[in-house]
């Protein structure tokens, strides 16, 4: 999954992306334990799903460029009511792709974070065309309104 981050994202010679690492999975968790969802098989995590829920004036200021990925996760108060959820990552390994496990995750874990948040929308960084396109089936089946920030396509 490592090897994978490092061909879809360049975080390390990117300070707009988030660098995950365990400190980041924390404050991931420290927001609502549905943030980070993983599905593995018998060799490890074969697809990796991280969300951010936050407040709706900072999904504006990440659309608009004003802050980064590591701001946005810094400055999304813990215990706050949030509106918004970015979808941060998907990642599926090659063999896994196609088989709905991305949706299904990210599906089940949007609608743990509606049961405590009253979630209006979605937003989006797509790194990828897959990516891209997983947010537009989770927006259309989640009813959520997705926002983008400008394409890396």
């Amino acid at each position: 999954m490592i090897d994978l981050a490092g061909e879809i994202f360049d975080a390390h010679n990117d300070p707009e992306q988030l660098d995950v690492d365990e400190h980041v999975i924390e404050q991931l968790k420290h927001l609502h334990p549905a943030t980070v969802s993983e599905y593995k098989d018998r060799n490890g995590p074969a697809v990796w799903i991280l969300l951010i829920p936050t407040t709706t004036k900072l999904m504006n200021q990440f659309l608009e460029k004003s802050i980064s990925e590591q701001q946005l996760l810094d400055l999304t108060p813990p215990h706050s009511r949030f509106q918004s959820i970015y979808l941060c990552s998907a990642m599926v390994l090659p063999e896994y792709r196609g088989k709905g496990i991305a949706k299904g995750l990210t599906l089940e874990a949007i609608a743990s974070i509606q049961k405590e948040h009253d979630i209006d929308s979605l937003f989006v960084w797509p790194f990828s065309k897959e990516g891209d396109g997983l947010a537009e089936v989770i927006s259309k089946e989640t009813g959520l309104k997705l926002y983008k920030r400008a394409l890396n396509l």
